[in-house]
């Protein structure tokens, strides 16, 4: 039996918590506070599934803040490589989801940033 302790990574927006970090594969429980989002940004190699645990996840495949989806806990989205995206929370509540990856952690492109990140 291994045991493998949770690295909790604070972000502006809430906390990524990594569960498990392979050379296949990355699980995370990703916790967004209420109101806050993610950056709209993509990834050229990296593909991501999301499952809503808590709360909604709302997603934008644009810039434009009127356009979007929202999923319900038990809901799952799949983002390929490319793909334009931006999770975030609704003004009520967190939300929390797990994220299983592949391992490129390092493979974010951002469009926009809410924080000024680069």
């Amino acid at each position: 039996m291994v045991i493998v302790k949770v690295e909790t990574v604070n972000k502006p927006w809430g906390k990524e918590e990594i569960l498990v970090k392979s050379n296949k594969y990355v699980m995370k429980r990703i916790t967004i506070t209420r109101g806050n989002r993610l950056s709209l940004q993509y990834h050229e190699i990296k593909e991501e599934t999301i499952y809503v645990l808590q709360g909604n996840l709302v997603i934008w495949k644009t810039d434009n803040i009127d356009e979007k989806i929202v999923l319900e806990p038990g809901s799952l989205y799949h983002v390929k490589p490319n793909e334009i995206h931006r999770f975030g929370a609704t003004d009520d509540e967190d939300a929390v989801i797990l994220e299983c990856s592949t391992p490129e952690l390092w493979d974010v492109i951002r469009i926009k940033d809410d924080y000024n990140r680069k």
